[in-house]
């Protein structure tokens, strides 16, 4: 009906045809308000509603203990690699998990604030996530940060490290909301919104009660959690329609049975996929098979011309942006949370017949 192509972007990223009619339907007039809810207030009380419920579900969805604060802010994930050694590192010191481009880039930001560790780098050709014995985490550290899922390279971590009484922080961009996680493990938690919780232009924080207050003394003031919390994230005019769209989403996926069989979801998915790399020597998948991304599938053809024809080919039968980041090319089908079965389905039989057709 709305001519749609599968879009298997890496963000900002597909949204559920449900969450789309949804807002297409209150566009013009938010519930008998006369306005979109990009037009209203943020201080109004329907705007305070949707902006309370959001919060309510997210938190319900997610299971996110009492003793964490949530915080919308804006500067998108990037912010966050500024604003985590400023707010949490009173000793200056935090260790640093590389595990792809965008952990290597987080720990070069840090850099500017503390003191910067490398526990772990698994680097150059990122590949897979390390074993708890190859970290070289210090015992004085303020926090451990890891990157949870790593876009580019089609990595996550099936299990989180141990770090003991340290906090530990993940960047969560790219798998939040994909399954469920214990919350509690973690000192903080991050996530540009633009992948499986909405739309560009918001990202979203839980830390920890204990940790907050703690930050330097001359330091953005809309990075300081503290400042956040206090204004209940209205510090400054919030994103209204991102937030709004977040609480869309939640919506959806309580709908759908919540994480539990959003995670089974997202396993059969990604099954499909995997098992034709693995049944292929025309098809070489880049992430070692213990490390594997629910979430980014990626890959390489025998030649970069047929990555190209691949891409070319895909386009034609209405699947999109399935080309590999520009920094390591290939081929990458990010399938988050809203990409449904069929358009999974589709692509496998695509894959099936290009290799027919080219080897």
């Amino acid at each position: 009906m709305y001519n749609r192509v599968y879009n298997f972007a890496a963000g900002p990223s597909q949204l559920s045809l449900d969450v789309l009619e949804e807002i297409s339907k209150d566009l013009f007039n938010y519930q008998g308000t006369g306005m979109s809810v990009m037009e209203m207030s943020h201080r109004s009380k329907t705007y305070l509603k949707i902006f309370e419920e959001t919060k309510a579900t997210i938190k319900e969805v997610m299971n996110i203990p009492d003793n964490y604060e949530i915080i919308f802010m804006q500067g998108g994930a990037t912010e966050q690699f500024s604003a985590i050694p400023l707010n949490l590192a009173p000793n200056a010191k935090a260790d640093y998990i590389v595990t792809g481009s965008f952990a290597k880039k987080a720990a070069k930001e840090a850099a500017k604030f503390v003191d910067v560790n490398i526990a772990c780098d698994v680097g150059p050709d990122y590949k897979r996530i390390p074993k708890q014995d190859e970290l070289n985490l210090r015992k004085d550290a303020d926090y451990v940060y890891i990157c949870a899922n790593n876009t580019i390279y089609g990595t996550e971590y099936q299990d989180y490290p141990d770090t003991g009484d340290i906090p530990l922080v993940a960047d969560m961009s790219s798998d939040i909301c994909s399954k469920k996680i214990d919350v509690s493990k973690f000192g903080l938690i991050y996530a540009g919104c633009q992948k499986n919780m909405g739309i560009a232009g918001l990202s979203f924080v839980i830390v920890r009660k204990d940790l907050i207050g703690k930050h330097r003394e001359n330091m953005p003031v809309l990075m300081e959690y503290d400042t956040q919390v206090n204004g209940d994230s209205m510090y400054n005019t919030p994103n209204t329609f991102a937030i709004y769209v977040l609480g869309l989403v939640a919506k959806w996926i309580k709908k759908l049975g919540g994480l539990e069989a959003m995670e089974k979801r997202n396993k059969e998915k990604a099954k499909i996929l995997y098992d034709i790399l693995d049944n292929s020597d025309f098809y070489i998948g880049h992430a070692d098979k213990d490390s594997r991304s629910m979430m980014n599938v990626t890959f390489n053809l025998p030649t970069e011309e047929l990555e190209a024809k691949f891409v070319a080919e895909a386009k034609k039968e209405g699947m999109e942006s399935l080309k590999g980041h520009r920094s390591v090319g290939g081929i990458r089908a990010s399938i988050y949370n809203a990409m449904e079965l069929e358009g999974i389905e589709k692509l496998a039989a695509f894959m099936k017949k290009f290799e027919e057709e080219n080897r």
